[in-house]
């Protein structure tokens, strides 16, 4: 199938730049042709955020947004910032101590998956085909070396390799850009990076893995609009680093969770525990008991920000949103910024079109375009804040991002450089205190497999495993027999198992109970686990997250 731009994810860049290039086509009187694929079953399944959105980019994209009904209703109504010393103790941070552009006056607590619902219907209504169901498995690629477009991946595909009764060969897509908008650490994204070495000037991503739930809570102990963040304990107890958020949605439901930064060195830490663990926090606790869990899902966010962005162009195509990694991580926020790259990117391909023949392949100017936007503008003066967190720990780098953000506006007269990948801060097994996580007691706390049930997780069982390892030895090599392979212990939805099969531990791969949060592909200190699509359809099918 041609068309003139293919887009590779239906999330919010994916989404904002279908609808930019038609708005901007309609407004010139331009033909444009324009494809989203998405791998999840519908859009929105696979989306998973905070989620408290800035409308900045919405605000431009839609300026009419309230009147068509997005899903933006529930305005921030207070801003509670703690630091929490203990399983029990937390200091309320006065406003004035907490980074400005943390603060959230005119956001809203959202369901980004229920956002980029209505973002598609704006899509489709505006000339653009939408297919969900269809995983981008491969790129493809011209004699010249330009990105031709994608390839969908077979269905019905055995898991020794042959065709069942149910094949169906995937489809090529073609076209004259294609839009890599898959979000944090994307499947193809990672493999265009390498190929045209896209990084080789940028510091690595870096990482953080977020761990969400729902819960309908007491109306008495529901504060419509609160937004609350943390950070400390349970992590600072390993060394570890990273915040906890918990925000008062509409109808008496609470979307909380935590987000562990990968850069951690215990291989014993696990963060689907230490987020059990934070759930028993009295400032937690006293929201949650009495209620109900609905929902649960996990998704690695890209926090590396300006200093570990890589080129965004390429001769036939943009790398956008947190394909890229333009998530503001001082703001706690990637939404808006994910928008607006797809905005630029809408402008810049649009423009390109209507030279026709003379179109460039490669969109050098989008280097240009986004440099001249509020977006870029927000990265470069949060572009410090992995470098403070990571180098001065949790304490300090908070007090140093403090000072940056609100002394200096973000423009002290240096930059960090973060050059140590976050795989390769992993200690030995044997140097490091084990935590103990205490057993979950069902009413605030629960186990992986019953949390993935709540993830509406499936996947072909007789499929390829999506989940390869270049070397399956390994996994048992580096850290068996003691039993210390940390995938058991940073994956949230229990895919990685070792299993004691008389003298000889079995590393074990429990694909279907992948939530695609890409943890593994991240953090795996070997760099042997590597994500590929499974097919579509396939993964988590998260209702409202």
């Amino acid at each position: 199938m041609e068309f003139d731009v293919v887009i590779v994810g239906a999330g919010p860049a994916g989404l904002s730049a279908a609808c930019r290039i038609m708005q901007l086509a309609a407004e010139k009187s331009q033909e444009i042709t324009v494809c989203v694929v998405e791998k999840g079953s519908e859009v929105g399944a696979h989306i998973l955020s905070g989620a408290v959105v800035e409308p900045r980019a919405m605000n431009e994209l839609f300026p009419d947004w309230k009147d068509l009904g997005a899903p933006l209703s529930t305005e921030v109504t207070g801003d509670n910032f703690f630091f929490y010393t203990s399983d029990s103790g937390a200091i309320k941070l006065p406003n004035f101590m907490i980074p400005k552009p943390t603060h959230n006056e005119g956001n809203y607590i959202a369901s980004m998956g229920n956002v980029c619902r209505w973002l598609a219907e704006q899509a489709e209504g505006l000339g653009v085909e939408v297919y969900p169901g269809f995983a981008a498995s491969e790129v493809l690629f011209h004699e010249d070396g330009r990105v031709k477009g994608i390839a969908t991946g077979d269905m019905g595909i055995s898991a020794e390799g042959q065709q069942k009764d149910s094949y169906m060969p995937g489809m090529e897509l073609h076209a004259k850009y294609t839009l890599f908008a898959e979000g944090c650490r994307g499947h193809l994204g990672k493999q265009l990076i390498k190929h045209f070495e896209l990084d080789k000037d940028s510091d690595p991503q870096h990482y953080g893995i977020g761990i969400k739930e729902i819960w309908e809570i007491p109306p008495e102990q529901h504060q419509e609009g609160l937004v609350v963040h943390g950070l400390g304990w349970p992590l600072k107890e390993t060394g570890s680093s990273g915040g906890a958020f918990l925000y008062h949605a509409e109808n008496h439901q609470v979307y909380l969770g935590l987000i562990t930064d990968l850069n951690y060195s215990n291989p014993h830490v696990s963060p689907y525990d230490e987020f059990q663990r934070w759930k028993h926090h009295p400032e937690t606790s006293k929201y949650l008991k009495g209620g109900n869990r609905i929902a649960y899902g996990a998704r690695a966010i890209a926090k590396g920000g300006l200093n570990s962005l890589p080129k965004m162009h390429f001769p036939g195509g943009l790398l956008i949103g947190c394909d890229a990694g333009t998530l503001n991580s001082v703001k706690i926020k990637g939404n808006h910024t994910a928008m607006k790259s797809g905005m630029v990117a809408a402008e810049t391909v649009v423009d390109a079109l209507a030279q026709g023949d003379a179109a460039p392949a490669d969109l050098e100017r989008f280097a240009e375009d986004f440099k001249a936007s509020w977006a870029w503008q927000e990265l470069y003066t949060t572009r410090n804040f992995s470098g403070f967190m990571h180098k001065f720990g949790t304490f300090l780098g908070a007090g140093l991002v403090w000072l940056d953000q609100n002394i200096f506006g973000g423009k002290m007269p240096f930059t960090l450089r973060d050059s140590t990948p976050d795989y390769a801060t992993m200690k030995p097994a044997a140097e490091c205190t084990a935590p103990v996580y205490p057993k979950p007691d069902n009413e605030l706390s629960f186990d992986k497999l019953s949390s993935v049930f709540l993830s509406n997780t499936n996947h072909e069982e007789d499929q390829p495993c999506h989940l390869t390892l270049a070397d399956s030895s390994v996994p048992i090599q580096v850290n068996l027999p003691k039993y210390n392979e940390p995938a058991q212990r940073y994956c949230p939805a229990g895919v990685y198992e070792v299993i004691e099969d008389g003298d000889s531990p079995r590393f074990q791969i429990n694909a279907q109970n992948c939530v695609h949060c890409k943890t593994c592909d991240i953090k795996d200190p070997s760099q042997n686990i590597n994500w590929v699509t499974p097919e579509g359809l396939g993964g988590p099918n998260y209702p409202n997250m």
